[in-house]
């Protein structure tokens, strides 16, 4: 079973050392996603359906709400893999230009070849987060200087210059933003796309293709990454336990989210809220 060795969590996003042994679904993040290998086996990330390597000397790179899997063969040996899930606003407030992080295309290719300067900051960003136990400034400065390099490295961000993320953009469908608002309001309930088509005020199909035309994924996708957003929050900054937890956000069961959480994160919620609570408590 994977587990989380360390995760560093706060406006930037959230920071992770994950020892993965097992597959995760076809899931997104709102987030700019990097994954580098800390060490392991080599393997795999697949980007829309389309495998890239994840190697000593390469990086896998994802856009926000970009769909994308783990693939690890059954039997194959574990990879721990630094996982960045960067927030386009703290890019944005670090680098006016780095609004564009938000945007699709930010990352041209899903995968590229690390420098050697990369690789060293990608190791000192492992480094801090395995052993030092002064989780803080030094963290979120070591993640400056890696996603500096990433973006200079991989990203047209220069090319990109005065334009916003999809969450910004004014002239967005009204009928997406409908929709998007009817889910955010109704986390608690079971997706259903006609339901969620009719706040639209659209067919399901024309749904489907507007949510495929502007963000590139599809409606119950989109309602995933809503509820584990929720979940990432409420293990952090509440008490709830994992069934008040898996109540509020709509599901039969408490092993239904369990399953659901670790299907999309590689871990379990009682194992993700121990390890971030444990590097608060460092913090203190």
């Amino acid at each position: 079973m994977s587990k989380a060795l360390r995760i560093f969590q706060g406006s930037f996003g959230r920071v992770a050392l994950l020892d993965m042994d097992g597959a995760l679904i076809h899931h997104a993040h709102p987030h700019c996603h990097v994954l580098i290998k800390a060490s392991g086996a080599d393997t795999f990330f697949a980007v829309h359906h389309r495998l890239h390597p994840l190697r000593n000397d390469t990086a896998v790179l994802i856009n926000t709400w970009e769909p994308h899997s783990y693939v690890h063969q059954p039997g194959a040996p574990p990879t721990v893999i630094l996982a960045l899930y960067i927030e386009p606003r703290w890019l944005a407030e670090m680098q006016r230009d780095f609004t564009a992080s938000g945007c699709p295309g930010f990352f041209p290719q899903a995968c590229g070849e690390l420098t050697p300067h990369v690789r060293r900051l990608a190791d000192r960003m492992a480094a801090e987060l395995m052993y030092n136990d002064d989780v803080g400034d030094a963290h979120e400065q070591a993640l400056m200087d890696l996603m500096v390099a990433l973006i200079d490295r991989f990203s047209e961000w220069r090319a990109m210059r005065g334009q916003r993320s999809l969450a910004q953009l004014p002239n967005t469908d009204f009928r997406v933003r409908n929709a998007t608002r009817y889910m955010r309001d109704t986390l608690g309930e079971p997706f259903d796309a006609d339901r969620v088509a009719q706040a639209a005020g659209l067919s399901r199909a024309h749904l489907f293709r507007l949510f495929q035309g502007t963000l590139q994924l599809t409606p119950a996708l989109y309602f995933n990454v809503l509820r584990m957003e929720a979940a990432f929050e409420a293990l952090v900054c509440t008490r709830e336990s994992v069934t008040e937890l898996s109540d509020r956000l709509g599901f039969a069961a408490p092993s239904h989210f369990t399953r659901f959480f670790r299907n999309n994160q590689g871990i379990t919620p009682t194992d993700y809220r121990h390890v971030v609570n444990l590097a608060a408590e460092r913090r203190n």
